[in-house]
């Protein structure tokens, strides 16, 4: 079995063929999904699907480009979400540098928000982190004891091992197929088996001989089988470890 760590489900661009989408996965052997709301609209619609679906998982968050609007009342609403069945986690939260949509004081007041709600609720986080590896650090370390997987992991060698440090969670998508992710290949080799998880961040990152169309969590096969090239180890020993660290990490039955 696999599990999709991060996709989006909710996503317009899956609105003409959720279930098929699903049922695709499916029978690729994908068996849970982690659905990430990026709002509080897709939080409240990760939710939903997961009370529709028997597969899926939610994770309620405010990703960074939404932090401008993460006031009080939004602060409470979340923390309600964060309480529904089958929410498995506070993200996506993290800092976005590279876009800078919201400013960078109100994207750390929302991160540091949502951290606190991740530890009164005892929920991990999941990360998101473009171009401010430093702060997302400080930010995180300040908090500890807290679990974390940082998704779609993008950074350096250093960020890596501060990551691994701290004991995290390193989550790896189908950009590590890109004819110029050499260097995401190479972090993954040093990536500890036990630390590791996948996704497909769908309906984004489509795998090198994809790219342009829309991505679905059957392609975690695809990406479980470069991990496998990539590592030198079996195919089943990949989707048996990252399943075990997701149902570990997720608590997911």
């Amino acid at each position: 079995m696999l599990i999709d760590t991060h996709c989006h489900l909710d996503f317009p661009p899956f609105d003409p063929d959720r279930n098929l989408v699903i049922s695709r996965a499916i029978n690729e052997g994908v068996g849970f999904f982690i659905n990430i709301g990026s709002n509080l609209e897709s939080s409240f619609a990760s939710c939903e699907l997961a009370v529709n679906f028997p597969q899926v998982y939610a994770s309620v968050g405010v990703h960074p480009h939404d932090a401008d609007s993460f006031d009080q009342s939004a602060e409470n609403s979340l923390k309600e979400l964060a309480k529904r069945n089958k929410v498995v986690a506070i993200g996506e939260i993290g800092l976005d540098y590279y876009r800078n949509i919201s400013s960078s004081e109100n994207q750390k007041q929302a991160f540091t928000k949502q951290v606190a709600i991740a530890k009164e609720l005892n929920l991990p986080l999941v990360i998101h982190c473009r171009q401010a590896e430093d702060e997302v650090i400080q930010i995180l370390r300040n908090s500890m004891p807290l679990r974390a997987v940082v998704h779609c992991f993008s950074g350096d060698e250093n960020f890596l091992k501060n990551c691994l440090e701290l004991g995290f969670y390193i989550s790896y998508t189908c950009n590590i197929t890109y004819k110029k992710a050499q260097n995401l290949r190479d972090l993954l080799k040093k990536t500890p088996l036990d630390r590791l998880m996948l996704e497909t961040d769908a309906p984004y990152l489509s795998p090198e001989g994809f790219r342009g169309k829309r991505n679905e969590p059957l392609q975690v096969k695809l990406l479980a089988e470069q991990v496998s090239l990539i590592r030198g180890l079996d195919f089943k020993e990949i989707a048996a470890r990252t399943t075990e660290n997701a149902k570990l990490f997720f608590n997911l039955p």
